[in-house]
């Protein structure tokens, strides 16, 4: 699609309210007016493929254009994925059995489909051994319809527990992952994930970039769902900067634990980045994946890959104080 047809098609499905209530946070964040930020907006649209979220999270109002060019905005990541990621392929990643069930190697927890052909009996063994359990929706993405269940959700038995895995929309039961202490040591109500994005480019293969996930007191550490990420330095697995969630709020120490943020080593990093690698191998017609990470006592699991990675991370202020983004990371693998 050209960089004028996709303009024309986020204009027309753009929540208008949502963007006149962005300029009026950015006129709070940045001091600039209303028709400043309106105008300087419809530019980085024109020339960056930029909309208002991705102006909001990356803080273009503060940048110059040498700057603005470095900032991976929605238009170039949707141009990235269409060009590195053939659509044929994606249900390896986005049906979540089936991606379990592909990557079986690196999904070190036990698991059920749960649909109209799932065995009561099959329900009955995962229940009994386990007190806990995360119920997914099939396909999804951002953390919605997750839930978490107890042992008391099922003391009805199986058959009823089942009935209401349906009634809720999961299509996937899942094994509770308990992650390693010190990830636990940052926040310990949710599973504290590494978002790490491989890419078999045309230069070269390897990891372009990598954030910690952290929650906020939600069972999910997902941005979207309340939580912060930080970056991860490719090399020592040590984060680099403060966390930042979506609202451009930063951390230089978790608002619960208190625990550092900068600083901070993720356990078993080695093997976590030799594990992406591998895998990305096994779907080469995806080039450009992220993989969720979690890390436990034993070593890194995965929780999922995204076959259409979210690009709002990758773009956060907050990683870039010099303004220069995440794009000249990009460049060393593909033109873009």
């Amino acid at each position: 699609m050209s960089r004028i047809g996709f303009l024309l098609k986020r204009a027309a499905r753009m929540d208008y309210r949502k963007m006149w209530a962005t300029t009026d946070f950015l006129k709070e964040r940045s001091g600039k007016s209303r028709p400043w930020l309106m105008q300087d907006m419809l530019r980085c649209a024109v020339k960056y493929n930029a909309g208002y979220m991705d102006y909001k999270i990356a803080e273009m109002y503060r940048l110059n254009d040498a700057q603005k060019r470095t900032v991976i905005t929605r238009g170039i990541s949707n141009s990235i994925v269409r060009r590195m990621n053939d659509k044929a392929y994606w249900h390896f990643f986005d049906d979540k059995a089936q991606f379990n069930r592909t990557f079986s190697k690196y999904v070190t927890r036990d698991w059920l489909m749960i649909g109209p052909d799932t065995r009561t009996e099959d329900l009955d063994a995962l229940i009994r051994k386990h007190d806990a359990l995360i119920g997914k929706p099939l396909e999804g993405s951002s953390g919605q319809g997750i839930q978490k269940y107890t042992s008391a959700d099922w003391t009805g038995g199986a058959k009823a527990f089942l009935d209401r895995l349906h009634t809720d929309g999961i299509g996937i039961l899942e094994e509770v992952v308990i992650q390693h202490p010190r990830m636990a040591e940052m926040c310990p109500t949710s599973v504290n994930t590494c978002r790490i994005a491989t890419l078999l480019g045309d230069k070269q293969q390897g990891i372009v970039y990598a954030f910690l996930r952290i929650g906020n007191g939600k069972v999910m550490d997902n941005v979207d769902c309340g939580g912060m990420a930080a970056r991860i330095d490719l090399d020592s697995g040590t984060l680099l900067t403060v966390g930042a969630d979506k609202q451009g709020n930063t951390y230089e120490k978790h608002p619960i634990t208190g625990t550092p943020i900068i600083g901070f080593t993720i356990p078993f990093w080695e093997e976590a980045k030799a594990m992406c690698l591998e895998a990305a191998q096994i779907v080469p017609q995806l080039r450009f994946v992220a993989w969720d990470v979690a890390i436990t006592e034993n070593g890194p699991t995965f929780i999922e890959g995204n076959s259409f990675p979210s690009h709002a991370v990758p773009q956060f202020a907050a990683h870039y104080p010099d303004g220069i983004g995440i794009l000249p990371e990009f460049r060393k693998f593909i033109d873009v």
